[in-house]
């Protein structure tokens, strides 16, 4: 029902009994091959908040009651339909922004990217606790991404082709803070932990927007929860490969079914883990992330094993994980640019190249730290920064 209810995505409501037993077969079958709900770490490969993932014996509990005639079963039993906020689920935020003007999204055709400026520029450093995305078409935006732009470049380019925000996959500088898609639940980050929002930055949403079968007009509105203070804790974001596999040189040739792209880092501190997300394009088929301790043991971190691009979620640790200093953390993506990839945007396949556009690629796990102990965080900091430039220097000898 957070999703399949009058005024959100989902194109059709379950609501009622009435509701289920006419779809009841075809519910059947995406429960089934798991497309529904739209839950992508595999278990074992850790223990996330809000989990979506049905249990096989749920799975098993409908695939008998669709078998044996879909009974309906005693109406005074039936729970109350879950009761949703109206408002802001977070509720009120201290900074509200909206996207300047709204945006056009035809009836039918090719979903489209465009991205949005969202000027700030605050006259001190705030903390980001939270965002919460509030669409006014829930029916056509899909998922929006929430970077951080420290040099106000998307606003410079903002409506530039006299409609609002500007075309393709562009990216700040700055990192992705925050993401949401279709069914999301917006949360505050754990243990008074946030997000640096400095002075005088901007941010931009970069939103996969859906045609719905009519014409419908977007214009997205977020709110910003700060903290009252900054944390204890500093958050330290790891991406590996940096820069969302440009350094990496991402290069698929025509047909190949299993490229794999892979980077690693040694953790010069001891640090847990708080969340974890992974971004990539149409060709990806799988991302995993691992730690492997010294003595060979592995902790599990995040293993889609079936990546949807149209699904891109950050997903918050239950607990923290502990990992300790001296561990390798691992990255592995793999693509499948063969003609037998059914998302595979170009047919026949092509070579295809780190790019920003959708039928380009990227590829990248994020995974946000936190230094175990405060004092060791500027180790961890310039460790991090240390191999996004290893990274780009190579990347650039490879270019010469």
């Amino acid at each position: 029902t957070r999703c399949h209810r009058p005024g959100e995505a989902a194109p059709f409501a379950l609501l009622t009994y009435a509701d289920t037993k006419k779809r009841a077969r075809n519910l059947l079958a995406v429960i089934e091959d798991r497309t529904m709900p739209p839950w992508h770490p595999e278990p074992g490969h850790g223990s996330f908040r809000n989990t979506a993932r049905l249990a096989n014996e749920q799975i098993e509990t409908f695939r008998n009651w669709v078998a044996t005639g879909m009974a309906e079963g005693p109406r005074e039993a039936l729970p109350p339909v879950p009761a949703f906020p109206s408002g802001w689920q977070l509720g009120e935020p201290d900074l509200v922004l909206t996207t300047k003007g709204a945006f056009e999204v035809p009836a039918r055709g090719r979903d489209v990217y465009r991205n949005f400026a969202l000027p700030v520029d605050l006259p001190e450093d705030r903390w980001i606790t939270a965002i919460e995305v509030r669409p006014s078409a829930r029916s056509v935006l899909h998922h929006t991404l929430v970077f951080l732009d420290e040099n106000r470049e998307s606003r410079e380019r903002d409506g530039q082709d006299g409609r609002p925000g500007f075309s393709g996959m562009q990216y700040p500088r700055g990192p992705m803070i925050a993401g949401w898609a279709v069914g999301g639940i917006p949360e505050r980050l754990p243990d008074g932990l946030a997000i640096k929002l400095p002075k005088h930055s901007d941010l931009m949403l970069q939103s996969h927007l859906h045609p719905s079968g009519k014409k419908e007009l977007e214009q997205t509105t977020i709110g910003v929860y700060f903290a009252e203070k900054p944390p204890e804790r500093t958050l330290v974001s790891l991406q590996l490969p940096p820069i969302f596999g440009f350094t990496a040189g991402l290069d698929i040739p025509a047909g190949e079914a299993d490229y794999r792209l892979r980077d690693s880092f040694e953790l010069p501190t001891d640090v847990e883990a708080v969340r974890v997300g992974g971004h990539a394009h149409m060709l990806c088929r799988s991302m995993k992330i691992w730690a492997e301790q010294k003595d060979g043991t592995e902790i599990p971190l995040l293993y889609i094993k079936a990546w949807d691009f149209d699904w891109q979620s950050d997903y918050t640790y239950a607990r923290f994980v502990p990992i300790p200093k001296g561990a390798t953390v691992h990255v592995e993506i793999v693509y499948d640019n063969s003609k037998d990839n059914p998302n595979n945007p170009n047919k026949p396949p092509k070579r295809v190249r780190w790019g920003r556009e959708t039928t380009d690629e990227m590829g990248s796990i994020t995974l946000l730290l936190v230094p175990k102990d405060e004092a060791e965080r500027e180790l961890l900091q310039r460790a991090v920064a240390d191999k996004t430039m290893a990274r780009a220097i190579a990347r650039a000898e490879r270019a010469v």
